[in-house]
């Protein structure tokens, strides 16, 4: 029988990325078909897609994470929350582990992929998402989602950087939207009666560390890209949420936090959102991008996650009562333009 081509390498095997072409011509060459399925199909477009779907997935659920940890972290704080979603998720990969490799942890992952998997869960778990939450805290899901919309312009500088891919003029040219969308929409005044009006400090402070979490979510993107190669991507995942449980445990217990996250723990209603978050979130969500990563180009991916934005905003307006201006959905809408500059 002919060794499935997409299979995962074996340990200290070298890596040769996983790409769309590649699943393309498996889908449509190598893969055994029925008769009823022949070369150019819907199947093979659509997995032919499937890291564009994967990035676009994890804009969808991170739409509704971002509300429900902002909610979450207003109740119980921002780093108990990045805390005690990580358990949810861990047994949530455990699961998925067991059931669909056989595996229930990645103790078949090789030496280079366990480093730059560490290294990636620490930049982009750790140092990302303790920046991200306190900005969802400080300045609401709809405004810290859009300046997270920045990331993809960090993804392709590191992409460029450690794995090598190209920029071209339409690339730069999508940047600038996306970086001009974003900054009309955060200088743009809150409409009257909005719940989550900020301004002067609190705003300049939320929206650095936005820039901070989309740096991190950039870079823990491309190392993670890197690191695992064909390596299963939810397995990946395990492996940096592994790092970041044990990263964020030192720093509550650094910041002497033990008694905020017992209290979280008390909190019902703070909890339902945390374990709905941290499905969606850390298990779902990362492990879509991580596909997303593997099958597309790292800054195409990350563009297409950054359509979360879009799908915040009506989100915001039913979940938590934000009062939409112009200048948001104009800003939105620029943002848009910009990735769509990036994917095509």
């Amino acid at each position: 029988m002919p060794k499935d081509p997409l299979a995962t390498r074996d340990v200290g095997a070298s890596v040769r990325p996983l790409t769309r072409a590649r699943v393309v011509d498996y889908v449509a060459r190598d893969r055994p078909r029925s008769p009823t399925l022949s070369r150019g199909t819907s199947e093979t477009v659509i997995l032919g897609m499937a890291g564009e779907l994967a990035a676009l997935g994890t804009a969808l659920c991170w739409a509704f994470t971002s509300l429900w940890f902002a909610a979450a972290g207003r109740r119980i704080g921002s780093l108990p929350v990045n805390l005690l979603r990580m358990p949810v998720a861990l047994a949530c990969l455990v699961a998925y582990g067991a059931i669909v490799r056989g595996h229930a942890l990645p103790l078949d992952a090789d030496a280079h992929t366990w480093t730059w998997l560490t290294i990636s869960g620490l930049l982009g778990f750790a140092f990302g998402d303790l920046c991200l939450f306190r900005a969802l805290v400080l300045i609401g899901p709809r405004l810290g989602s859009l300046v997270m919309a920045s990331a993809p312009i960090f993804t392709a500088l590191f992409g460029y950087v450690l794995l090598d891919e190209r920029l071209a003029t339409a690339d730069l040219a999508g940047m600038v939207l996306v970086t001009a969308g974003i900054a009309w929409a955060v200088t743009a005044r809150a409409p009257a009666g909005s719940l989550t009006i900020v301004e002067g400090p609190v705003l300049a402070r939320g929206v650095g560390l936005a820039v901070l979490g989309a740096i991190g979510q950039a870079a823990g993107l491309v190392t993670a890209k890197y690191g695992m190669g064909e390596y299963d991507a939810f397995a990946a995942t395990q492996v940096r949420v592994i790092v970041g449980v044990l990263a964020f445990i030192l720093a509550v217990s650094v910041r002497r936090q033990w008694g905020a996250v017992l209290r979280g723990l008390a909190d019902r209603r703070a909890m339902t959102m945390v374990a709905a978050g941290g499905v969606l979130g850390p298990f779902l969500g990362v492990g879509l991008s991580l596909t997303a990563a593997q099958l597309t180009n790292a800054g195409v991916a990350a563009s297409l996650m950054a359509m979360q934005p879009i799908l915040v905003i009506p989100l915001a307006v039913a979940f938590a009562h934000e009062k939409v201006g112009l200048a948001a959905l104009g800003g939105a809408a620029i943002a848009v333009a910009g990735v769509v500059m990036l994917v095509s």
